[in-house]
């Protein structure tokens, strides 16, 4: 029996390669894309995983890649959207590329990744799409000029495949992390004096996409909140 594939968009250290573990522990082959052709390594050492080198913001290469995927590997049951290119700053800081290519990442690789699998999906009748979402996609900060209007993009994005595609069986997901994810980046730019509480722990985001993805479909979840137990809100 051919085993599902699920493919990860944004494949890397810290939630990627947490996507990549929980994922093939409950019996997945994995895909995964990232801008350097990584594979799992230390975090994620699956070895039913193939990596590809893409940037999601090139809908012709992202395209051509989820094609191979598809015939190399067999029918992508679950796409996680993953991709993100973080530009923070102020608008004095920001530049026009910046926010452009944000945008692409964030929200065109979305769309150009649905629009390739959304018409497969539902001639299979299943499928699932998961996004890694946050905060800013509800509000904006001095910040964040950049990545609040992606993430907001991103997330009416989603919510407008869920409308279009659960009628057909795809079931679509939209992560709201609300918290910083443990990874040894953020913990040393962002928050180097905090105590482990603070973090959000990529193992559990990706555990509850896994629990989500088991959901009935008579009561389908397409946006949740995640956020440590402390986080003010």
């Amino acid at each position: 029996m051919q085993r599902k594939v699920c493919t990860i968009i944004g494949f890397g250290p810290g939630l990627g390669a947490a996507y990549a573990e929980t994922f093939s522990e409950a019996g997945y082959d994995l895909a995964l894309i990232s801008r350097s052709g990584a594979g799992p390594t230390g975090e994620s050492d699956a070895s039913n995983a193939v990596a590809y080198d893409c940037d999601a913001g090139d809908p012709d290469a992202l395209s051509s890649v989820l094609d191979a995927i598809e015939r190399d590997q067999g029918p992508i049951e679950i796409l996680i959207y993953n991709a993100d290119l973080a530009r923070f700053g102020t608008l004095d800081e920001v530049s026009e590329g910046d926010f452009e290519q944000s945008w692409r990442v964030g929200v065109l690789g979305l769309f150009t990744a649905a629009k390739f699998l959304g018409s497969r999906m539902a001639e299979r009748g299943s499928g699932t799409i998961i996004v890694s979402g946050a905060t800013a996609a509800l509000r904006g900060n001095l910040w964040t000029t950049a990545f609040a209007p992606t993430k907001a993009a991103q997330r009416i994005l989603a919510q407008s495949l869920a409308k279009q595609l659960s009628p057909k069986g795809i079931h679509v997901l939209y992560l709201v992390i609300d918290g910083v994810i443990d990874t040894a980046d953020t913990r040393a730019n962002f928050a180097p004096n905090e105590p482990d509480d603070f973090f959000i722990r990529p193992e559990a985001i990706a555990r509850t996409a896994l629990a989500l993805v088991a959901q009935d479909r008579s009561a389908w979840t397409f946006e949740i909140d995640l956020r440590p137990y402390g986080e003010k809100w």
